[in-house]
């Protein structure tokens, strides 16, 4: 199961192209879940070279400005707005920038970083590999705020292998029976929080 959760047309478009070539043309013994919700938002145009980063798991979306203090946020599917907001209130509100990265998959990070220290346990000699997240995240000190609109336990995933204090953001417990907004703030995975 490759398991995704875009935010934006054309991360979704990304994927499903991705499916159709290695389900149908490669008959890869393989099934896709594509997470899409019925929100109706702005759709950008995809950013140059984020195509590896989309079927991989994840992609640097929005660099913050310079600063003293920064931070990572990472946001998957149509939390990726509020991640955003965030993203600016922060640097507004307390000149604080931030890096925003959308995660369109954490279980295919996470699979990818569990392949990675497999083959490097299994090849002791050989010079070790590391994982995308590692790479990716190499030389950021953080911290890292994650959020999804699903169970921490999603996000929280890819812990092992962020160099740094790293927050998972979810949707854990029983929420109230209202709009997006009102169970964002309850959750607390809106902008603010």
């Amino acid at each position: 199961c490759r398991a995704y959760d875009p935010c934006f047309n054309y991360e979704l478009a990304v994927v499903i192209q991705d499916g159709l070539r290695r389900m149908c043309a490669e008959q890869e013994s393989i099934f896709y879940y594509i997470t899409v919700m019925n929100e109706n938002y702005a759709h950008p145009a995809m950013p140059e070279g984020a195509q590896d980063g989309i079927l991989r798991g994840m992609y640097l979306l929005k660099p913050g400005g310079k600063g003293k203090v920064r931070v990572q946020l990472l946001g998957s599917g149509t939390i990726l707005r509020e991640v955003l907001a965030a993203a600016e209130l922060l640097q507004e509100r307390f000149a604080i920038p931030a890096d925003v990265w959308s995660v369109t998959s954490f279980s295919e990070l996470r699979r990818d970083a569990l392949d990675v220290e497999r083959w490097n346990a299994r090849h002791p000699e050989d010079p070790a590999r590391s994982s995308y997240v590692t790479e990716r995240f190499a030389g950021i000190s953080g911290p890292f705020v994650a959020a999804t609109d699903y169970m921490k336990l999603v996000s929280d995933q890819i812990r092992q292998w962020v160099p740094g204090r790293y927050v998972a953001l979810g949707t854990d417990g029983f929420g109230r029976s209202d709009g997006r907004e009102a169970l964002r703030h309850h959750f607390e995975v809106d902008r603010k929080s």
